[in-house]
């Protein structure tokens, strides 16, 4: 079996058959997503009564019900609030959140600062299409600079949001990116994520092919994923200082590791030692 088709994988498994067609355009990246992530899953033998799925408003947050596992679809903005409280109440689950990058970065922002200030042992996978592609194609944090939307019709003004940057600063345990194109790297990715024993912050860079390519004349869904180039990757560059034409480069793979103490075992030590009539933090 090829390593996109592996032997023992059949993706039918892991899904609620019940539930199809699903809603996605034809060429969506949200849906190599998901195969990424149930490869991950599969491989790394988490059944599905141990494995938890917490998403919000958007394409992305759409994708998380078709999973058979405990799914939640939870308020615009706040599956990694809701994701907490359950990791909380529940340490024994593998908490997955699916996100988009209006979900995360705009109304959700600050829970994602603090997901990250925390370090719970939740795996969060941001999908990153540059739009808001279910409520009519409107910018959004991540836009690129000059495209098209519903609500940027002379072209986007804005600088794109770094949500790898902005985690890694505000304390992540891990942190990384991977584009759709590259899915035996992105499933690697993921595994990595589901194993940190701390917060992981995984964006994916996927496409909408429906709304924001046609607007931006980026071609047939084919041509959107080919444009994700292999040479985008940090080991085709070799010595940056030997490529100042590229300064923009996208990095992919793990970004960044921040090792520190998971926030759950840290707060249920507290806890033990109030309840045993000593003071918090002892």
């Amino acid at each position: 079996m090829t390593e996109t088709n592996p032997a023992g994988f059949e993706i039918r498994d892991y899904l609620r058959l019940d539930l199809m067609p699903h809603f996605m355009c034809p060429g969506c990246g949200h849906g190599i997503a998901l195969r990424a992530l149930l490869w991950a899953v599969h491989e790394l033998g988490i059944e599905k009564d141990e494995l938890a799925i917490v998403s919000g408003i958007g394409c992305s947050g759409r994708v998380g019900g078709y999973i058979d596992a405990n799914t939640y679809h939870v308020t615009h903005g706040r599956p990694l609030a809701f994701a907490t409280g359950l990791k909380l109440a529940r340490p024994d689950l593998k908490v997955i959140v699916i996100t988009g990058d209006g979900d995360c970065l705009a109304i959700g922002g600050n829970h994602l600062i603090h997901a990250c200030r925390r370090n719970l042992d939740l795996t969060c996978l941001m999908l990153n299409n540059e739009v808001y592609g279910m409520t009519g194609g409107q910018v959004s944090p991540t836009t690129a600079e000059t495209r098209l939307t519903t609500t940027t019709p002379a072209g986007n003004t804005e600088p794109a949001f770094d949500a790898c940057q902005l985690a890694e600063a505000a304390g992540a345990g891990l942190v990384g990116r991977e584009v759709t194109m590259q899915t035996p790297a992105l499933r690697n990715l993921i595994k990595q994520g589901l194993e940190y024993p701390g917060f992981s912050f995984l964006e994916v860079i996927s496409d909408c092919t429906e709304i924001y390519g046609r607007k931006n004349d980026l071609g047939e869904s084919a041509e959107m994923v080919l444009s994700q180039k292999s040479d985008m990757r940090p080991e085709a560059y070799g010595n940056v200082a030997d490529q100042p034409f590229r300064p923009n480069r996208l990095l992919t793979g793990v970004l960044a590791r921040n090792e520190r103490p998971e926030y759950g075992e840290t707060y249920r030590r507290h806890a033990d030692g109030v309840a045993n009539g000593g003071k918090a933090g002892a």
